[in-house]
Formats: C-alpha cells, sequence, structure tokens
C-alpha cells in the first residue's frame, strides 16, 4: 500500500473550499487535471456509495465512511467500474482523506491518500495540479 499526503494553503473560508470540492460544477472543474469531464454520482452522506467516473463511465465505487460537512470527508475505495457496471476489487485499505482546517479566512487543506502501487506516479503527478485548481476557484469564484 503506497501513503501520498498533499496540502495546499487557499485565501478562502472552509465553506468555500468544501463547496468547490464537492458541488457538481466546479468538481467536474478541478478533477479535469485527472481526467477531463470527471463527475460523481451519489449523495454526499455518511454510509452512501459514490461512484467517480469519466465520460465513458469507467472509474471507481467508493463509500463515505466519515463526513463532518466543511471540515472532513474519508472515501473508501470499494472496487472500479468498466462500462457502468461495477467490479469489486479486494484494494485493502485504500481510502482518500480530505481534511479543512480554517484559520483567519484562510484554509488548509490536506488530502491524505492510501493508494495501490500500480497508481502512485498517476496521482503524484496529477494531484498537485488538482489542488492548484481547487485554489484557484475558491480563491476566484464569487
Amino acid at each position: 500500500m503506497e501513503k501520498l499526503h498533499f496540502d495546499i494553503q487557499i485565501k478562502a473560508e472552509a465553506i468555500k473550499v468544501w463547496s468547490v470540492l464537492w458541488d457538481d460544477f466546479s468538481f467536474r472543474q478541478w478533477t479535469s487535471a485527472f481526467t477531463e469531464g470527471s463527475f460523481y454520482q451519489g449523495d454526499l452522506q455518511e454510509g452512501a456509495t459514490i461512484k467517480f467516473l469519466d465520460p465513458k463511465n469507467n472509474g471507481m465505487y467508493s463509500t463515505i465512511t466519515k463526513l463532518v460537512p466543511n471540515e472532513e470527508i474519508i472515501f473508501h475505495h470499494l472496487g472500479e467500474i468498466y462500462d457502468g457496471i461495477e467490479t469489486p476489487r479486494d484494494l485493502g485499505e485504500v481510502f482518500e482523506r480530505y481534511l479543512l482546517t480554517e484559520d483567519e479566512n484562510m484554509t488548509h487543506l490536506e488530502v491524505e491518500i492510501h493508494t495501490t502501487e500500480e497508481l502512485r506516479s498517476f496521482l503524484e503527478e496529477k494531484f498537485t495540479d488538482a489542488l492548484s485548481n481547487v485554489k484557484h476557484l475558491a480563491e476566484n469564484q464569487l
């Protein structure tokens, strides 16, 4: 298992950063750093299943194991999706954790990822750009 950590300081309140991360329109914008046209299906509720997809309906599905609005969300990845069909895969403890800490109109966004070795280089290459997109959107959107 590979453990990755990313963080960024954003000049915006945590509620704004959270909105950029998880509102459909801005989610599609910041995740374009990974794959153009990325989106998710499902409700952001603890215990809910979320599908992270590309325009060809390929991606992964996950359970939200923790959700504290505007502060923290953890996705436990369960399997992959090919042509819209869920394919369970024993990924072990593969998860993503987003943690927002606000201090005087600044938000520190930390992302911790436990992933497979095969995805490590892709995530290391793309996640910095994705977080730059989040920063730009949070600091410049009305």
